[in-house]
């Protein structure tokens, strides 16, 4: 049985959701970057969510966001389909765009688990080994300085939607924002210097990685160059753990109830599901249940 999704209002999660088979379908140019920043800001503004940072790499995306209105699987599926039906026109690639496994989506319970995966999106292109740094990432990216600040007025795409539609208005802004948590507990400047911080701890510790393994960075030229019909090389594990939350280094009593919440959540949730196959329609699940809310209408603790 696939396990429940758990879904809060006001979390912040990290996403991460990779290519098919890992094609350089992303691989950095204008018409890719119009595309996912138009889908993105749409499907924001719609579902009430807010952007913090974002990185597309050539062979999957990385995303932090809050679900300020409980609506992220919505928001996800309409991304992923509007990203992949315009990268179907923009690559002429037939069939899948995504790769057929769901979503990664890491719950952040801490500031600190926020401020590691806020630079862990921004450091994903170095610990690739593709840059020597994350500000010389060609594609799309968020650097620690623009948390907050920066806001992206993208026009529509040529390709895909159309524009006697009033779903697709001509521009779209997205305003990238700090997480609220972080926003209430770092006055100022103090959350960006926090996350540029950890950006160079975690600089270092990939360009030791990669000097490691014996890699070369390929760098931004090369990157370019890239074709999408080709598949990343290096090796990854496949059906590797995917974890459900975060909570930072050293967060050892976080990391404990946040077990305890989960396996909590997730055997209330099979017996609401065995009362109610059993003809139990009143039956009320825990908070956070997502699909049997959605699609049947069942009663969930608030």
């Amino acid at each position: 049985m696939t396990q429940p999704r758990f879904v809060l209002s006001g979390d912040t999660v990290m996403v991460t959701r990779r290519t098919l088979r890992r094609h350089h379908l992303f691989r950095p140019d204008p018409a890719i970057r119009q595309l996912y920043l138009y889908a993105l800001g749409v499907c924001a503004k719609q579902y009430g969510i807010l952007v913090h940072a974002v990185t597309l790499m050539s062979t999957h995306e990385h995303l932090v966001v809050t679900d300020s209105e409980r609506r992220l699987p919505d928001f996800l599926r309409d991304l992923h389909r509007l990203v992949s039906l315009g990268a179907k026109v923009i690559r002429r690639w037939e069939g899948s765009i995504w790769d057929h496994d769901k979503s990664s989506v890491v719950r952040l319970l801490t500031e600190e688990a926020m401020i590691e995966k806020l630079a862990y999106v921004m450091v994903n292109p170095v610990k690739a080994g593709l840059v020597a740094r994350a500000r010389d990432w060609p594609g799309l990216t968020v650097l620690p300085h623009e948390l907050g600040r920066r806001t992206l007025v993208i026009e529509r795409p040529s390709v895909f939607f159309r524009p006697d539609n009033p779903k697709w208005p001509d521009t779209v802004e997205l305003t990238l924002t700090v997480p609220p948590t972080l926003a209430a507990a770092y006055p100022g400047e103090a959350v960006r210097e926090a996350v540029s911080d950890e950006l160079e701890r975690q600089e270092r510790d990939a360009r030791a990685e990669v000097k490691g393994r014996g890699w070369r960075v390929l760098g931004t030229a090369r990157v370019r160059r890239l074709s999408p019909y080709k598949r990343a090389t290096s090796f990854e594990l496949l059906r590797d753990r995917n974890p459900t939350f975060a909570v930072g280094r050293g967060q050892r009593k976080m990391l404990f109830q946040a077990v305890t919440e989960l396996r909590a959540f997730r055997r209330a949730y099979r017996d609401a599901l065995e009362q109610w196959r059993a003809g139990l329609w009143s039956t009320v699940f825990p908070m956070g249940t997502w699909a049997m809310s959605q699609v049947h209408g069942v009663t969930g603790h608030t």
